[in-house]
């Protein structure tokens, strides 16, 4: 497929997805027995906490290397469902405005195979350009250049173009001089988060975390402060979730989209291949806690099915969950999110 300019910002060659993303995928309809469930077939009024679960088992070709127009029509889909929008166009431009500028949040930890797909990335930044947004305004971040380069994207920063770098790329190591506090947690954050964005998309995987149980939304911002380490005690509860309370992520984050083509059940949050499995697909949400919440169920589910105990049996239950509901983040109450499937 010929690539176009766009394009070229990232790739150093084409991303190729470890052990193949095209089998088939999860199967199980428990989480439909938990909360409620819609099938997409029109633009209906939905609550805040509504959850979309994008997914096509046909997402990628015959050599297991992932459909770009595919993912990009799943995303523009669910992000249309989100916002109850009649267009892609008005979809985005309901959550982003033309002078934003826009820190595109990835989770890069675990390597080439287990981070956010290239597809996926510029199927977000497509849909910031129809909000308005111009290149020069998108940042594609991560903690470290080094994590953005093994995942396959290539630095590049002071362009008129989008750029991508670390937080380490900035001068002094990319954070703030002086702590701020979050409930308990006292850190010194990012710049890019709290000088240079006026908005965030995050962008998680969904995988299993060996201690917080999984890794997906909220934990994700761990990746923007400077001490991250001392915050995994008791399964990192209730640190994540006071963190999610700070106004450079409360009020800054405009959309999260998981990248769920290939998902992890165990063993995360390092690239563990024998306990993935093939999601196809992408979970877009604004409520991080509910977000969170259909993520944990889904992850349970598959453990279910393999016969591991559950997260709770294995002492570490993601409860930060809850109290991130308790902090008014969200919500984590099953009859209150909608989970719609396209």
């Amino acid at each position: 497929m010929k690539i176009d300019k766009e394009r070229r910002l990232f790739l150093k060659k084409a991303l190729s997805i470890g052990g193949g993303v095209c089998a088939s995928a999860f199967t199980g309809g428990h989480i439909m027995n938990s909360f409620p469930i819609i099938w997409a077939g029109g633009y209906g009024t939905f609550d805040p906490s509504t959850v979309i679960i994008a997914r096509d088992d046909n997402v990628c070709d015959t050599t297991g290397m992932v459909k770009e127009r595919q993912v990009s029509s799943l995303l523009h889909k669910a992000v249309m469902q989100l916002t109850n929008a009649s267009s892609q166009e008005k979809a985005w431009q309901s959550l982003f405005k033309p002078n934003d500028v826009v820190g595109i949040k990835l989770n890069c930890l675990s390597g080439k195979t287990m981070s956010p797909h290239i597809a996926v990335v510029e199927a977000i930044i497509q849909g910031l350009k129809m909000a308005g947004i111009r290149e020069k305004q998108i940042i594609v971040f991560e903690r470290f250049n080094r994590e953005l380069e093994t995942a396959g994207f290539r630095v590049r920063r002071m362009t008129d173009g989008i750029q991508c770098f670390g937080t380490d790329e900035l001068p002094g190591g990319g954070y703030e001089a002086e702590p701020a506090l979050a409930g308990s947690v006292g850190t010194c954050f990012s710049k890019i988060v709290s000088r240079l964005c006026t908005a965030i998309v995050n962008v998680p995987v969904l995988k299993d975390h060996d201690l917080a149980g999984i890794s997906v939304a909220m934990k994700n911002f761990f990746g923007v402060i400077h001490n991250p380490n001392k915050y995994h005690g008791n399964n990192c509860n209730p640190f994540i979730a006071e963190l999610n309370t700070h106004p450079y992520l409360a009020d800054k984050v405009r959309l999260i989209v998981c990248d769920a083509l290939l998902a992890q059940y165990h063993g995360g949050p390092g690239y563990k291949p024998q306990w993935t499995w093939k999601f196809n697909g992408i979970i877009v949400g604004r409520d991080p806690v509910a977000l969170d919440r259909i993520c944990h169920t889904i992850i349970e589910e598959k453990r279910k099915e393999v016969k591991l105990p559950s997260l709770k049996q294995a002492h570490r239950e993601p409860a930060y969950i809850s109290t991130a509901a308790m902090l008014g983040l969200g919500t984590d109450e099953p009859s209150k999110i909608k989970v719609v499937q396209l």
